[in-house]
């Protein structure tokens, strides 16, 4: 639960971050079920490779990365005895052929590899290579971070609309709720947030220059990230589909008995995936708008260990008692619950004053629910930044004495209001235009709060008003970071594919690459488990994903 994982936070913060990851791998010495070699003619023996073994007919999928001799092993107690598909990922190759490999119990099959260089590059991009490829200026490009969360940048450079097309399809994206995908677009209720057109006529000129409307080839070379060495050749992955292909596991948190738990992005559900029994059961969440997009974002645990949930364009906050399976509902109060609503997040220290904070996109206020009486408050501090801007919040949160802490998306800035005089206090941070999305804070209310724009995860301590700074590998553009008990920063991505450990004290990173696009958002760090493990939702992909280094 996220007790525990804020405590080890605040113990890894209080040593100066420290980072003594062990030497051992987790399964150095277990034997091998299936091990090879990967080669292709270009490269020979070739590190970095993803290498994946599915079981015909599973739900799970098992991945491992080559060495620095293209060798791959995956344990034994890894892979259980069958016939399983083998494909892999290698940006610029594919597989010289449709493979598979049969894994007897007791013995270790053997099964080389080789890859030719693909002749579709661009079908292999990661949103982060196509930012890399594309041409254009910082601000240009940092017009297109919003557009990663529904889909991938290869439908845009793909695209062969010209200025005025892009116009009316800008406008109309504008329209659809965040929760939408390609195979199910969810019209928001509020026409309003889709804006004219011509308000969109500068984004348009630039995504015109970078798509194919005035040629059958784009104009500039494709660039691709270097595979992983090293380290970050260390580890295990294991993904779970859950089944429905319009789920997306956005927030992901794990209770004592390593249940996963999961909003759905994408469908009205709160749901719990056993790992062991491969179990998964969904909790129904309330449709109050039936007009309305539907999915929910945030999950949280309380500290009497009740989940917490929005419902977004729904209107309302939710509970669910994991002992039970019963929900309980607080929809908005009815003077500000109208089709501009959007409620993002809960600031969960009611154990304080009885209170829980949360906000809605549509208006950019504040609301506060005291939730024996079910009364609601309404503030809006974004009147008290500096005039001239659109400012747009993303995350809040609450410290211990229930204080709402709010992150600023447009400009960036980390803002507070006290609970008790309500004063409101906003605090820029130290790199311009950094887009500050979601936060965590530990029991000494330091905050870590990821720069999406900035591409850096940012320490505020509350008490000195300080900030520090940690760049991440270029084109991370984290979506959530987290410190793990040894003091590691943690991050997740919708861009590169790629789950990112740093190193504070060094600035050394590992980036441990996904076996399929990845659209990660929110990360569980946990702590549990030596070395410490990683579980991430596949917004895109309707799967879950452990990621474990083995050092």
């Amino acid at each position: 639960m996220k007790s525990v994982s804020i405590l080890w936070m605040t113990t890894a913060l209080a040593a100066g971050l420290s980072f003594a990851p062990s030497a051992v791998r987790a399964d150095e010495r277990a034997p091998a079920a299936l091990t090879g070699q990967v080669t292709s003619d270009a490269e020979g023996a070739m590190e970095g490779v993803v290498v994946t073994a599915r079981k015909d007919g599973s739900i799970v999928s098992t991945n491992v990365t080559t060495d620095g001799k293209g060798r791959y092993a995956f344990p034994e107690n890894r892979l259980e005895p069958g016939r399983y598909t083998v494909t892999i990922r290698a940006v610029g190759y594919d597989l010289s052929a449709r493979t598979s490999a049969n894994v007897i119990a007791e013995r270790t099959s053997s099964l080389n590899l080789k890859l030719d260089k693909t002749h579709d590059l661009a079908s292999q991009l990661s949103n982060a290579e196509w930012m890399m490829s594309i041409p254009g200026s910082e601000e240009q490009k940092a017009m297109l971070l919003d557009c990663m969360s529904c889909h991938t940048l290869e439908r845009i450079v793909r695209s062969t609309h010209d200025v005025n097309e892009w116009m009316q399809v800008i406008s109309r994206m504008k329209g659809y709720g965040a929760v939408s995908q390609p195979i199910k677009p969810q019209v928001m209720l509020d026409p309003d947030r889709a804006g004219k057109p011509e308000d969109y006529r500068k984004m348009a000129e630039y995504l015109a220059t970078i798509n194919l409307s005035a040629t059958d080839h784009w104009q500039y070379p494709l660039k691709t990230l270097p595979r992983p060495t090293g380290r970050s050749t260390h580890v295990i992955e294991t993904e779970y589909d859950v089944v429905r292909p319009t789920t997306e596991p956005h927030d992901v948190v794990l209770d004592k008995d390593g249940n996963v738990w999961y909003s759905d992005f994408g469908e009205l559900f709160i749901s719990k995936f056993d790992p062991k029994t491969l179990k998964l059961t969904e909790y129904p969440t309330k449709k109050f708008k039936p007009d309305a997009p539907e999915g929910n974002l945030s999950l949280e645990f309380d500290r009497s260990g009740k989940l917490w949930f929005d419902t977004m364009y729904q209107g309302a906050l939710g509970t669910l008692d994991p002992k039970t399976g019963e929900t309980k509902f607080y929809p908005l109060a009815a003077e500000w619950n109208d089709n501009r609503v959007q409620l993002n997040f809960v600031g969960l220290r009611h154990d304080v004053d009885g209170k829980v904070w949360t906000k809605s996109v549509g208006t950019q206020d504040i609301f506060r629910l005291d939730i024996a009486s079910n009364t609601w408050e309404k503030f809006h501090p974004t009147s008290e930044l500096p005039a001239g801007h659109h400012y747009s919040m993303y995350q809040v949160i609450s410290d211990s004495k229930n204080n709402l802490w709010m992150a600023e998306f447009s400009e960036g800035y980390l803002g507070t209001i006290d609970a008790k005089t309500h004063a409101v206090k906003w605090f820029p941070l130290p790199t311009p235009h950094a887009r500050a999305r979601r936060m965590e804070i530990d029991d000494q209310d330091r905050i870590v709060v990821t720069e999406y724009r900035g591409n850096k995860v940012a320490i505020f301590d509350t008490r000195t008003e300080k900030f520090t700074e940690y760049p991440l590998p270029p084109y991370t553009f984290p979506y959530r970071a987290n410190i793990d008990k040894s003091g590691a920063i943690w991050a997740s991505t919708m861009a590169t594919d790629r789950v990112v450990r740093m190193d504070p004290k060094t600035g050394a990173t590992e980036q441990y690459l996904m076996p399929s696009e990845t659209n990660m958002r929110t990360l569980y760090v946990d702590n549990s488990t030596t070395p410490v493990s990683f579980w991430v939702g596949s917004n895109h992909a309707h799967a879950l994903v452990k990621v474990e280094p083995q050092d």
